[in-house]
């Protein structure tokens, strides 16, 4: 039979790679109602304009659009008061709250891991990325201790997890003692295109935050004097423009459709920090150009070294400068590095997906 479907989400108030993924899931089950804890109509993708979404009792609290973060104790509560109890499939979306669903007991729990909960299994980065105020740090181990025994309380609830790299891979069966299978998240190929322009720029597409190693990018090209062009906005842009010399421009964000011209004309794609997978070197081969990476994280999973980018040991300014120099000494496939993209696109993610669920959901037909 064919099962009724809900899908779980932590939060719709960001357009990132996570609810990139409950688009295409939307995608594949129309039908199927989108449970998530706030909601901000704002920033959803186009993909998730027409979903039906149901928010909890956290979409009518004082201040949760810009003040959500302050509510972290509550989101647990938020996402298993949901009366999830008609649905025979339940696929959550989850980087922190969304594998800890309810379901009837005669439903399949699918979850699509994208990391587990990061403020309670590496809370020194966390604390890194965030602003947070003197009162707020004082406050948060306390409230990070209650999230990550629920976190672990919780982790049985899926029947099977799905994670988007070998990294996440890793950290669930090292904070949850749980097998997982990967499945990388889709790619929108569609918006990315090969020129025949081979301009001398290289190019950073990031969110300026510490962990994102854009100070290791500006040191390195402040050294060699090469053209970068830095797309993205994010708390450290200040402090990496008062160090950085005339050859490095930041260009802020700006529409799909610039990052796609800016990526398909550069010499390269610098990818410096550590990502559970990141998407960029995807969207750097879809584009017909290779990637210069830190050999960890997700980059492991997406960049083959020496057929569709080039990978550094150390962040390092020495590190870094090493792997492009062996960048500019490679010659590179446009043609090549597009059909490794085109093997992480949207309907190799629905397919691969798809298989999963009709071969662990027993006696379902999906």
């Amino acid at each position: 039979m064919t099962p009724k479907v809900a899908i779980v989400h932590d939060y719709l108030n960001q357009a990132g790679g996570a609810e990139r993924v409950v688009g295409t899931l939307h995608g594949m089950f129309p039908e199927a109602p989108i449970f998530t804890s706030i909601l901000d109509r704002s920033t959803l993708w186009p993909s998730l304009r027409d979903a039906d979404i149901r928010t909890s009792f956290m979409q009518h609290l004082p201040g949760v659009g810009r003040h959500f973060k302050k509510y972290l104790p509550l989101f647990p509560r938020a996402i298993e008061s949901f009366d999830l109890s008609e649905f025979e499939l339940v696929i959550s979306s989850s980087s922190a709250f969304g594998k800890g669903a309810i379901v009837a007991p005669h439903a399949f729990h699918v979850c699509y891991c994208h990391t587990p909960m990061r403020f309670a299994w590496d809370y020194d980065r966390y604390v890194e990325r965030e602003a947070f105020g003197r009162l707020q740090r004082a406050i948060l181990p306390r409230v990070i201790a209650s999230l990550r025994r629920w976190d672990l309380a919780t982790a049985s609830r899926p029947n099977v997890y799905v994670v988007n790299s070998s990294t996440v891979a890793d950290r669930v069966k090292r904070c949850y003692g749980r097998e997982s299978e990967i499945i990388p998240p889709p790619v929108d190929i569609s918006q990315y295109t090969l020129s025949s322009v081979d301009a001398e720029y290289y190019l950073v597409v990031s969110r300026l935050n510490p962990y994102k190693r854009i100070d290791l990018v500006v040191d390195a090209f402040n050294k060699t004097g090469k053209p970068i062009c830095i797309i993205g906005d994010g708390p450290d842009r200040p402090s990496l423009e008062s160090r950085a010399q005339s050859n490095i421009q930041f260009l802020g964000r700006l529409p799909d459709a610039d990052v796609a011209a800016y990526y398909a004309r550069c010499r390269a794609v610098i990818f410096p920090g550590e990502e559970d997978f990141g998407i960029v070197p995807l969207e750097a081969n879809a584009s017909g150009r290779p990637v210069v990476a830190f050999k960890r994280g997700g980059a492991l999973d997406t960049v083959i070294g020496g057929q569709t980018g080039v990978f550094f040991e150390q962040q390092t300014v020495e590190g870094l400068n090493d792997g492009i120099a062996r960048a500019e000494s490679a010659s590179w496939d446009k043609l090549r590095l597009r059909r490794h993209a085109e093997a992480f696109g949207e309907s190799v993610f629905r397919k691969r997906l798809m298989e999963l669920l009709n071969r662990t959901v027993s006696g379902l037909r999906v």
